[in-house]
């Protein structure tokens, strides 16, 4: 896992402090999110950092203005993104995968509230079928818009191209396939920049997405690893190939190194990107989290900066 130096923790809590009286809330937990919560992070990334507020006067809650859902600041090499603790408490309940990842973050900033129990409750409780899709969506969008050699129409809408003929191309649609004809002035012929940064995000994506699904066929749906190292080096193995799982390991030690933005082709594989889109919710589908428990969770962290 990435060290974050004591300078930028430094930093990091007077941004907080500023943002709080700014906006008339106090911060309960805030957490690093992105590169450096997955261990990712090169010398040149950004300090993403994830938190949970709740305002100082809770009567706001019933005024007509109410209280700001989303707190969203960026402040150089520094992001913040904040959920007052009502978005919170419905994102987790929906088994939001931000949400979620901001509660196993490795790295904390602040934490008047303790998590653990909270932790604990959302990993026995979550939806696996809501995380699987996101991860889906997250490896395909991201393929589709950094990897795939595509048309963009006049629209801006963007087609992969699958097949290209001497008078048409075979092109990628939500529906399936379709034919556009090479002479065709709504669209333009474009690559994309597939750098080893976009090759990682998908290769992360795809293999949660996978590994959710494959250890919820074999009876217990098991959580993967925020850190992609400690995935790839305990969790990994049980659901893929050794070769498969060198080639995102070789990405995330170039990525680390700093190489992030070279171009590298289509590492991931088209077919790899693109886990199934129907899986059975018979076996992939729960409640998710009650919303009383989460209720008594968001009561303790609000009494917490009370």
């Amino acid at each position: 896992m990435t060290a974050v130096p004591e300078h930028v923790r430094e930093t990091i809590d007077e941004h907080l402090t500023v943002i709080e009286r700014d906006h008339d809330v106090a911060v309960a937990l805030a957490a690093a999110r992105g590169s450096y919560a997955w261990g990712t992070a090169s010398p040149d990334s950004d300090y993403d950092v994830g938190f949970v507020y709740a305002p100082t006067d809770l009567r706001r809650y019933a005024h007509l203005a109410g209280v700001e859902e989303v707190i969203v600041e960026d402040r150089g090499e520094f992001e913040y993104q904040g959920w007052d603790v009502r978005t919170f408490a419905r994102l987790l309940v929906d088994s939001n995968e931000g949400a979620i990842d901001l509660l196993r973050s490795p790295i904390c900033y602040r934490a008047a509230y303790d998590p653990a129990d909270l932790v604990a409750y959302i990993r026995r409780t979550y939806n696996p079928i809501d995380l699987y899709h996101t991860w889906r969506g997250i490896a395909t969008s991201n393929y589709r818009k950094y990897i795939s050699h595509h048309l963009v129409r006049s629209d801006d809408a963007v087609f992969p191209i699958l097949e290209t003929n001497d008078d048409s191309y075979v092109v990628e649609t939500d529906d399936g396939t379709t034919t556009v004809p090479i002479d065709d002035e709504r669209f333009a012929e474009t690559q994309t920049k597939p750098t080893v940064k976009r090759n990682l995000t998908i290769f992360r994506a795809a293999m949660s997405a996978r590994y959710l699904k494959a250890t919820g066929e074999r009876g217990d749906h098991d959580l993967p690893a925020l850190a992609f190292d400690r995935f790839l080096r305990e969790q990994a193995p049980a659901v893929f190939d050794a070769d498969r799982i060198d080639r995102a390991r070789e990405l995330l030690e170039r990525k680390r190194a700093g190489d992030g933005d070279s171009e590298i082709g289509d590492t991931v594989g088209r077919e790899f990107a693109h886990p199934a889109r129907e899986i059975d919710p018979a076996i992939h589908a729960r409640d998710g989290p009650e919303t009383d428990r989460v209720d008594g969770f968001v009561d303790d962290l609000i009494a917490a900066v009370q």
